[in-house]
């Protein structure tokens, strides 16, 4: 550990966190809306592919960004069509959406192995980088890392204190007493699903042009899976996602800090471990005890048609 400079340590699982923050961010609201969309990953490698895509073509990463938003939303429809209006499961039709946007994504890529993005430059914050430990730490990232938790942010203040958050909450608590109140479900749940596609996007966008600039088939790596075990963790609040979101950036950037240090501890067992939680977490999910423990929203899974 003696070769492990902190500030980097702690500057690198800053950024390392930034996918699965804002996908989990993404999904928290999704959840909130009583919507269980378990295709995050897709959706993710749907925004790494669009967004790498469009900043290779433009040259412009704010632009690749926005694409990879709209990469996200866009595959979200798919979703949002099959489980709003056809009534599917929203669990099978979660997996196959992953499945698609993973095969999607890899067409869409084909010609584009090999080719970097134009980098995404650190926010220019003047002599605040230049401060001992604090200066690297805190104001040496670029604008999608500040961008994150600005995120959580706003996402804990509208959920928290506004009447569009409430209107969140009381349809992914009781969809029947919503649409009593005269709230129409479904309209709020497509919102909410297309945020979260767009956030979940834009967390992909971030890998592929800013963590591994450059394009790989399955690029995302598990990322959409820890995401969706973040939320839980967190039990549906923002400020615990971004910590939930810093430890399992800690794991991953400890484990690589780690090798390159030399130590004696097996690396393998850092590499694993963010998604033997995974696995943990969405198994707590799955069941009814777990479910109700972690205060889960009351309708979460379940479908609405106004018609009932």
């Amino acid at each position: 550990m003696g070769g492990i400079d902190p500030a980097i340590l702690i500057a690198s699982l800053m950024a390392a966190s930034v996918p699965i923050l804002l996908a989990a961010l993404g999904e928290l609201v999704v959840e909130k809306a009583g919507v269980l969309n378990l295709g995050v990953e897709g959706m993710m490698i749907m925004g790494a592919i669009v967004g790498f895509m469009i900043t290779i073509q433009t040259e412009s990463p704010a632009l690749g960004f926005v694409g990879g938003a709209l990469g996200g939303a866009a595959i979200s429809l798919v979703f949002a069509l099959l489980t709003q209006v056809l009534l599917a499961n929203q669990v099978a039709t979660g997996l196959a959406l992953t499945l698609f946007g993973l095969g999607l994504s890899s067409l869409l890529g084909q010609g584009y192995n090999g080719l970097k993005p134009v980098q995404t430059k650190a926010v220019p914050l003047g002599p605040l980088a230049d401060i001992p430990f604090f200066g690297r730490v805190l104001f040496s990232h670029d604008w999608i890392v500040y961008f994150s938790i600005f995120m959580t942010a706003l996402i804990w203040y509208v959920l928290k204190s506004t009447r569009l958050g409430l209107i969140i909450r009381a349809v992914g608590e009781s969809h029947e007493a919503a649409h009593a109140l005269g709230y129409k479900v479904n309209r709020i749940r497509l919102g909410a699903i297309m945020f979260g596609g767009a956030m979940a996007g834009m967390g992909g966008a971030y890998v592929s042009l800013v963590r591994v600039p450059q394009w790989v088939d399955g690029i995302t790596s598990g990322a959409g899976w820890i995401a969706l075990a973040i939320v839980v963790f967190a039990s549906w609040k923002p400020w615990r996602a971004l910590i939930g979101a810093y430890l399992f950036g800690g794991i991953t950037v400890l484990q690589l800090n780690l090798q390159a240090a030399g130590s004696w501890i097996p690396v393998e067992y850092l590499s694993m471990s963010p998604y033997l939680i995974t696995i943990v977490v969405l198994v707590i999910m799955s069941s009814g005890k777990g479910k109700a423990s972690l205060n889960a929203p009351a309708a979460l899974g379940q479908n609405f048609h106004a018609s009932r």
